[in-house]
């Protein structure tokens, strides 16, 4: 063997290349390797460092919807908080002052629900706060670690909790300035009223279900014949003349009072063989047929003229045990517009303290408040002394009611019917309207309590005007805020509870009225609780704040503000309060609120009627809404169906980080779905947006870009285009973040990984990399365009891929945090060259054409890879020019040993097999193969780079 053979056996041409190498591992290993992540962000203060390294810089502030501080976090609580997560990291990156404080609701019913079942029932107030209070803190500590967990950055050393001595203090001084400006009352009302709360409801915290119900016609007898028969112009009515209603709510006839007609309807007196009955004339027949009568009209007059009328409650002459008559009083007829003919008989009977228009209707008509009937108890029980049903529980008195009215000869109709009614969104049992004295915000005209600065307008007038200076994401929603503002009634905002911010009132024992000295009373409790907590308040005795003079005459509301006042109060004691430089000066405190579609009726609602109450605006200058999550074939999770994903399950399986790439892949503007194959398909995604990155870290690995870094003018033609796309791309996914878009950038960002780069550019550009010379402008080129493109996919990753950005951040960049960082250009003088740009995309479109004919005769074994093909490819004279353009480098792009040009009417591709040598160190064919007797495996180019000056390189 000669020596030159000698030489080139020895020689170990593969260690010659520039193989990529990183320590950036191929495997994520994320459940493993994230909480240390977590752990070091919070030793080093991360999220402090994010404020100071944006001191000064514009503010963006998203205000955190507080989640209820009970129970373990599901995956819906995942998809809001990292929502949140990459919408701040994304404002930071920006170069935002992008504050993320993160908070939780505190007070309200479960907490005293589960207090209640540790600890039993009739707890003295102070201790059920106090015990609320300290498995509120608990159940804080168990979901902050849950959501650090997924890597959301916030300030967590000092969250907002609505229990804060400060914010139940702060809420206080809310409702004060919310009675100043005139919108505060108390009232006598039917509100909704849930049994198992044992409390009032807000209109947000009712959902309608179906539910079963008996309906029942029901007949009240006219007291005075005489006047009845002048009244429809005949001479005279039988004795047994009776008016009908029909209901649903069996259970509010032993409270009727009153009945209500049409004034523009017709109704006619029909005789039948039971006797003659009074109905809407239209319906008549319906009537008849339900009652299974026979029957003729004899007189058919207007509502209007039957108004004053009087018949007898239905069980006028039923005697209870002890021989007393509690049931004779008579029901005078009213004219109302909401009686109306679509079913039943067209006349409503009227239980003013069980439904909103009865009570309009009969206060509106001359019935005084004390003369309301209302038996049913807060419990749900009659009260025990009301006549034949006292005792019964509503629900089970249904059965007893309508056999009282049967047994009484009144009752024409009953029959079962399912239809769609108000439950408590708690409990999800049925509610009822009840009337009970409560503290209401009033949404239109009228009197408040205390004012001293009235609001120029209504609420609902501020509200609605609100909700035009407010961006919605998606747009539908503010077509449903803007109905729920429009429709509202007054809002109840007292409760009948002990866990929760007090009504601080004194009300006088004989008149009901507040004390002269309230508005000072509302502050100095605010002190007590800033002080001790609303602890300290249940403490407080009525001497002590009144004095001995006022102290016999008042008595001190137990009554508590309704947890929707907490939370929707946060703009005033939270954002300008206890957590003061959260907030914009001027205009709306807040970017955005984000939450769940339900918040419309929500918190979004609460705010938004607090905020137009005391500064006439929204507390925010945009809503965004999210879906719910769904399983995999789109039906709601639930334990029962066992198709619920555990946000602690994936991230201790797959890592919080599929959870965040899952979250940020999905539309959230519909339901998103989950399931282990969708996760399946997530952990393939991040794979491929891994794998790429790590070949961009393992390929600047010997990169200096202090030393290293060529000019942008100097750059190879194909990697000014590489950064050229990468800017377009950039500005795509700027633009997309500017309206909280996820889904689209993580869609291109996986196009951009396997087309733009892996399908393209860094295809292309391996050769280059791996073969010339190691400080050659040919690698160098390709390496400053790597390096701003790694720079670059980082910050655009990094809001969704937090752990695998600062991952990789660590091998790669030179401050402490990828957070730290704003986006910037991508290259110092890339900028959108539209020429570059069109070039290329032809250029590669050419290539895909050349591609699929190089693998039709790959199919048929005629070559192995493509650099064994010699192609003779034949385009129009514009692609002609095109592509001559790249001269020698036309074959690099193409990725062939050998290509030939020539003009013609159409495109057209010829391949075959390279008759040449294969280069043993870059594995191109070429007929300079052994030119170099040293080196008789390798080709002119290889052992130019390895031993001479170096090929030249312009384009590719």
């Amino acid at each position: 063997m000669s020596d030159a053979k000698k030489s080139s056996a020895a020689t170990d041409y593969r260690s010659t290349l520039n193989l990529p190498d990183t320590p950036f591992p191929m495997r994520g290993d994320l459940p493993k390797r994230e909480p240390a992540w977590v752990k070091e962000w919070e030793d080093k203060g991360i999220y402090q460092k994010l404020r100071d390294a944006r001191s000064g810089k514009p503010k963006f502030i998203l205000h955190d919807g507080p989640p209820y501080a009970n129970g373990q976090l599901h995956i819906g609580h995942a998809v809001n908080k990292v929502l949140k997560d990459m919408i701040t990291k994304a404002r930071q990156l920006e170069g935002y002052d992008a504050q993320y404080v993160p908070g939780w609701d505190c007070h309200g019913l479960p907490i005293e629900n589960a207090i209640e079942k540790l600890h039993g029932r009739n707890l003295p107030r102070d201790e059920m706060q106090a015990k609320s209070r300290a498995f509120a803190t608990e159940q804080i500590a168990q979901q902050m670690q849950d959501f650090k967990r997924l890597g959301v950055l916030g300030q967590w050393d000092n969250p907002y909790k609505t229990m804060n001595f400060a914010n139940e203090a702060g809420e206080l001084r809310a409702l004060k300035r919310v009675m100043e400006r005139g919108y505060v009352y108390r009232g006598l009302k039917p509100v909704y009223w849930c049994f198992d709360c044992g409390s009032s409801l807000a209109e947000f915290e009712i959902e309608y279900q179906d539910k079963k119900s008996e309906t029942l016609d029901v007949a009240f007898k006219a007291h005075d014949p005489a006047r009845l028969a002048a009244a429809f112009g005949v001479t005279a009515v039988q004795p047994e003349a009776f008016i009908v209603i029909w209901t649903t709510t069996a259970w509010t006839i032993p409270a009727n009072q009153a009945l209500n007609l049409n004034p523009e309807l017709p109704y006619a007196l029909v005789q039948t063989e039971r006797g003659q009955f009074i109905v809407a004339a239209q319906l008549v027949d319906n009537c008849l047929q339900r009652w299974g009568l026979q029957g003729e009209v004899l007189a058919t007059v207007p509502g209007q003229q039957l108004e004053g009328l009087e018949f007898e409650h239905p069980l006028y002459d039923v005697a209870s045990p002890d021989g007393s008559y509690g049931y004779r009083r008579l029901a005078p007829v009213y004219l109302a517009d909401y009686a109306t003919a679509s079913d039943g008989t067209g006349i409503v009977h009227a239980a003013p303290a069980y439904g909103v228009d009865d009570f309009n209707s009969c206060i509106a008509h001359g019935l005084k408040y004390d003369d309301i009937l209302n038996p049913v108890q807060g419990n749900g029980c009659y009260a025990a002394d009301f006549p034949l049903f006292g005792g019964l529980h509503i629900w089970k008195a249904v059965p007893v009611v309508l056999q009282t009215l049967r047994d009484a000869g009144r009752l024409l109709a009953t029959q079962t019917i399912t239809h769609s009614y108000p439950h408590c969104w708690r409990h999800k049992t049925p509610v009822i309207y009840r009337a009970a004295a409560q503290w209401f915000v009033r949404m239109d005209e009228g009197e408040g309590v205390f004012t001293t600065d009235k609001a120029e307008s209504t609420l609902r007038a501020t509200a609605l005007n609100a909700i035009e200076h407010t961006h919605f994401y998606p747009a539908n929603g503010k077509a449903r805020l803007r109905d729920m503002i429009a429709g509202r009634p007054d809002w109840c905002i007292s409760r009948q509870r002990s866990w929760g911010v007090p009504l601080p009132f004194f009300l006088h024992q004989d008149s009901g009225e507040l004390h002269p000295r309230t508005m000072e009373i509302v502050d100095q409790a605010a002190e007590i609780i800033e002080q001790g907590g609303i602890e300290a308040w249940s403490r407080v005795t009525t001497e002590e704040i009144l004095g001995a003079e006022d102290a016999p005459h008042y008595t001190k509301s137990t009554d508590i503000l309704e947890v929707w006042f907490d939370s929707g109060s946060t703009f005033w004691h939270v954002m300008r309060g206890t957590h003061g430089d959260m907030h914009h000066d001027s205009g709306p405190e807040a970017d955005l609120y984000l939450e769940g579609h339900d918040q419309h009726r929500g918190w979004f609602h609460s705010s938004l009627l607090l905020a137009s109450a005391i500064y006439g605006r929204a507390p925010y200058r945009g809503l965004l809404t999210h879906g719910f999550t769904v399983d995999g074939q789109g039906k709601k999770m639930s334990k029962s169906l066992g198709n619920t994903v555990s946000p602690q399950e994936v991230s201790g399986k797959l890592g919080a980080e599929i959870i965040r790439l899952w979250c940020a892949s999905t539309d959230y503007s519909g339901d998103l779905a989950i399931d282990d194959k969708i996760l399946a398909r997530v952990v393939d995604s991040y794979r491929r947006i891994r794998n790429t990155l790590r070949f961009l870290l393992a390929n600047v690995s010997d990169f200096d870009p202090a030393q290293d870094a060529v000019p942008f003018e100097q750059l190879l033609e194909i990697d000014r285009y590489a950064l050229t796309r990468a800017t377009e791309f950039q500005q795509e996914v700027l633009a997309h973040y500017k309206v909280y878009e996820f889904h689209p950038v993580v869609a291109k960002l996986q196009l951009y990984c396997s087309e733009d780069l892996g399908g393209f550019y860094l295809d292309v550009l391996k050769d280059r990399l791996y073969t010339t010379a190691p400080k050659s402008l040919a690698r160098r080129s390709a390496q400053t365009a790597l390096w701003h493109i790694t720079h670059a996919m980082l910050r655009w990753m990094a809001p969704f891929l937090s752990f695998t950005a600062e991952e990789a951040w660590k091998f790669f960049g030179n401050s402490e945090s990828i957070f730290l960082e704003t986006y910037g250009a991508v290259g110092v003088s890339a900028t959108a060259d539209e020429g570059l740009l069109d070039k290329w995309a032809r250029i590669r479109a050419i290539r895909d054409l050349v591609n699929k004919d190089i693998e039709v005769v790959r199919g048929a074994g005629q070559v192995g890879s493509s650099l064994q093909a010699k192609v003779c490819l034949t385009v129009p004279p514009e692609d002609h020019a095109l592509l001559a353009s790249l001269g020698d480098d036309l074959k690099f792009v193409f990725i062939t040993s050998q290509i030939e040009l020539v003009a013609g009417d159409a495109y057209a591709a010829t391949v075959s097999a390279s008759t040449d040598a294969k280069c043993e160190r870059c594995w191109h064919y070429r007929d300079d193969v052994g030119h170099d007797s040293a080196h008789p495996t390798l080709c002119g180019r290889c052992t130019s780079n390895l031993h001479g000056t170096g090929e030249h390189r312009a384009h590719a």
